[in-house]
């Protein structure tokens, strides 16, 4: 099979059969678009022409390109190859998988950053209670924390997903559907943005079911509640980074400080292996650790 066909049935496969999101699949896409640039170069148009040494010395020239690639681009580029040559072997569309061989970059292993209850206290109090703009921000805020929502997931949800003002539902990667309490401080925030401003905001613009919604009352963008997240964070004074995910490292956090288990977090976080979430237990290992230092009369 033609390489550009090729790659079309596995990007249809990723996104319908995978249910992976857009935001994935076009990445992907970009990837394989550079492979199939990067083959075409040397004559390789055909996926039976494919042969171990050509995925081989596709991964050294990228791993040697200056400047040099970070290693989870790297590593994101090889496995966009990897599941390519995978899915046509298994598909029958070639005989043989001459990625099989090929190892990913080892990555270094970095912890996620939160906030100390101080700050987000801070972050969750900036946007003011006094617009109706801020007003939304706070209940998007709090939403956040409270549930440690990606951002993604919220700007996704509909006013039906509270589904008593207490659960939400949300949607994570690959469209698998989870349950979170809502805690009474983010249920006063998100009834405060519901009963005095998304009505007007909703008559701005078309009709949608989505939860949050813009000054234009369109559904709230991603990139729209990322300027939230920064204004806030600007105006509570918080020099450390904060990222989208800042909120969901913080909530995971201080959940496991507070006591949880860490299965009851994998869930809450959505998770689908409960080593992705203890990572989250390193920080608070760390912190027990500092506390440790700072308070035992012989721990130095």
């Amino acid at each position: 099979m033609k390489l550009d066909r090729a790659v079309d049935a596995y990007l249809r496969h990723i996104a319908i059969e995978r249910g992976l999101s857009d935001h994935t699949v076009a990445a992907y896409r970009r990837d394989l678009g550079g492979y199939l640039a990067w083959l075409d170069d040397r004559g390789v148009a055909d996926s039976g022409e494919v042969t171990p040494a050509i995925v081989a010395e596709f991964a050294v020239e990228r791993a040697a390109a200056e400047p040099p690639p970070a290693a989870s681009s790297l590593a994101r580029l090889q496995s966009s190859v990897r599941g390519l040559h995978r899915f046509l072997a298994r598909e029958g569309i070639a005989d043989t998988d001459p990625s099989q061989r090929l190892r990913p970059p080892q990555q270094a292993r970095r912890l996620p950053k939160a906030l100390t209850v101080d700050q987000v206290e801070r972050l969750l109090a900036a946007p003011s209670a006094d617009d109706p703009i801020g007003i939304r921000d706070r209940a998007l805020l709090e939403l956040l924390y409270a549930t440690g929502a990606r951002v993604s997931e919220a700007v996704q949800l509909d006013v039906d997903d509270l589904a008593t003002g207490e659960i939400l539902r949300l949607r994570g990667k690959g469209s698998k559907e989870r349950i979170v309490p809502v805690g009474s401080y983010a249920r006063a925030a998100l009834d405060a943005y519901l009963t005095r401003v998304r009505p007007d905001l909703a008559t701005r613009g078309k009709t949608t079911p989505k939860l949050f919604l813009g000054a234009r009352g369109a559904p709230l963008s991603r990139q729209s509640a990322w300027l939230i997240i920064q204004a806030a964070a600007e105006k509570a004074q918080i020099t450390s980074h904060v990222s989208p995910h800042t909120l969901r490292h913080s909530f995971a956090t201080h959940l496991l400080q507070g006591g949880a288990d860490v299965r009851v977090v994998q869930e809450l976080l959505g998770h689908s292996s409960v080593a992705t979430t203890q990572i989250y237990t390193h920080v608070t290992i760390d912190t027990l650790r500092d506390v440790y230092v700072t308070s035992h009369p012989r721990a130095r």
